[in-house]
């Protein structure tokens, strides 16, 4: 499966659009991460938990989206974006979206 950011895959012309695929997935902070990371906050840097947290829920709702463009029998997603908003306090919702196409 082709993921792509552009509208289009050098080599390949789109012969039909499918419509819309998307996967999300919706993480929440945790109590030992929460500690660590108000403490590293005084001294400032990266929050090493969550900027892994936030990676491993952007592979996982990538994962779900191609899921779903293989769920229609589409060749490639075309123009993915990813979204993150705030379910609730301490929890965020990561939504991986794009056009599923098919090649000639």
């Amino acid at each position: 499966m082709v993921i792509s950011n552009t509208e289009f895959v050098a080599g390949q012309e789109i012969a039909q659009t499918l419509g819309l695929v998307r996967g999300s997935t919706v993480r929440a902070r945790n109590f030992g991460r929460d500690i660590f990371a108000s403490l590293k906050n005084l001294v400032g840097g990266e929050i090493s938990e969550y900027t892994k947290l936030l990676a491993e829920a952007r592979e996982e709702a990538l994962y779900r989206m191609e899921e779903d463009a293989r769920r229609i029998g589409a060749d490639a997603v075309v123009n993915v974006r990813f979204t993150t908003s705030a379910v609730m306090q301490g929890m965020a919702e990561i939504l991986a979206y794009g056009t599923a196409v098919k090649f000639k």
